[in-house]
C-alpha cells in the first residue's frame, strides 16, 4: 500500500500493536504491521507457530489453525488500522465485531507460516467502520471474510 501523499506508516513493532490492542497472550493474532495507510488499509503478519495453544487439540497428529482464528486475526488487524486511523491510541477505546459475512477458507493454515493479514476500509466512520479482509500464505489465498466493527468505551467494571 501506498500512497502519494507519504501517509503509508510502517513497519509497526510489537509494541506498538499491543498499544493499540487490548489483547493479549494467547489472544493476540497479530505479530507485526507490515504497512498500514490510514484511508485505505493495513497489510500485518501472524507468524504461525507449533507452540500456539489451539494446535494441541486442532486436530492432534494434523494441526491446523482454526478459520475463526484466522478471521479474529483478520478482525485484529482491522482494529489497529481503525485505532491509528481513527486516532484512538491511549483513549481506551474498544474495536468490537458486529458482524462478519463471506467468510470463505481456501487453504489450511499450518504451523511454520507467515500469515498475511491484508485488510481495507469498505466505509469508515467515527463509530462504526466497515473492513474487507484476505489472509494469504506465500500469495495463496488462505481466507477472506467483509467484516463490520463497532468503535466503543470499554464496559464498566
Amino acid at each position: 500500500m501506498t500512497e502519494a501523499s507519504g501517509s503509508t506508516a510502517g513497519p509497526l513493532d510489537i509494541r506498538r500493536v499491543m498499544a493499540a490492542l487490548p489483547h493479549r497472550y494467547p489472544m493476540l493474532l497479530v505479530d507485526r504491521v507490515e504497512s498500514l495507510d490510514p484511508d485505505k488499509g493495513i497489510v500485518a503478519i501472524k507468524a504461525v507457530t507449533i507452540n500456539e495453544p489451539f494446535f494441541q487439540g486442532h486436530f492432534p497428529g494434523r494441526p491446523i489453525m482454526p478459520g475463526v482464528l484466522i478471521v479474529e486475526a483478520l478482525a485484529q488487524a482491522a482494529g489497529v488500522l481503525a485505532v491509528e486511523a481513527l486516532g484512538l491510541a491511549g483513549s481506551g477505546k474498544l474495536v468490537y465485531f458486529m458482524a462478519i459475512e463471506g467468510a470463505k477458507f481456501r487453504t489450511p493454515v499450518e504451523p511454520g507460516v507467515l500469515l498475511r493479514l491484508e485488510v481495507e476500509f469498505v466505509q469508515k466512520r467515527a463509530s462504526v467502520c466497515k473492513f474487507a479482509g484476505r489472509a494469504t500464505i506465500d500469495g495463496k489465498l488462505a481466507a477472506e471474510a467483509n467484516f463490520t466493527a463497532m468503535i466503543t468505551d470499554p464496559p464498566a467494571a
